[in-house]
């Protein structure tokens, strides 16, 4: 059984792709690096893909979901960031009511670092084939009043990351993949 984390490798056409979407694909890589360095062994599979070709078409993605879809029920959640690694506030969910109920419980761990909010659906090109088959997904928010600065700009660059601030995601992402993982049963469907 698996979780899913991850991020895509834009390298957009003027700049360097740091922050779209390198700040995901680091911290999607940062989650499996701590739960490695905790020696914690979760119940089910962490699992980190780096998309490619996202502004292409989602390529990437419809290639991996057709090499993984007859797996499809031994996904238990699909985690994507793309909206830059800024201050998160919390997650978009795509799920049942049950399902949701659990991803509330888990965030309430995040009141030490004030990210508990979860939000009604959860975005990502890449995750998208395996939401419209009933698999829940969640996405990364934090705060976008800086994102369209950058997005698809020369100045997407190493300096616009906030070492601080992309901590804190790696520490959402990290929490919840973790806990999704570890739980006795897979998430609602």
């Amino acid at each position: 059984q698996i979780v899913l984390v991850s991020g895509h490798l834009d390298s957009w056409d003027v700049g360097q792709g740091a922050m779209d979407d390198g700040g995901g694909a680091f911290i999607s890589w940062e989650a499996l690096s701590l739960i490695k360095d905790l020696g914690l062994r979760p119940k089910r599979t962490v699992r980190l893909v780096l998309w490619t070709a996202e502004e292409q078409g989602g390529i990437g993605a419809e290639q991996y979901y057709q090499l993984h879809k007859d797996n499809i029920s031994n996904f238990d959640i699909v985690m994507e960031s793309d909206e830059g690694t800024f201050r998160p506030s919390g997650l978009g969910f795509t799920g049942n009511a049950k399902a949701r109920d659990i991803v509330k419980e888990i965030m309430t761990l995040l009141q030490p670092i004030n990210v508990t909010a979860v939000y009604d659906y959860a975005d990502g090109t890449d995750i998208d084939y395996w939401m419209r088959d009933g698999v829940p997904g969640a996405s990364l928010r934090d705060d976008l009043s800086k994102y369209f600065w950058f997005h698809h700009s020369q100045g997407d660059t190493m300096t616009v990351q906030n070492p601080n601030q992309m901590n804190l995601c790696a520490a959402v992402w990290t929490v919840v993949s973790y806990v999704i993982a570890d739980m006795e049963e897979m998430l609602p469907r």
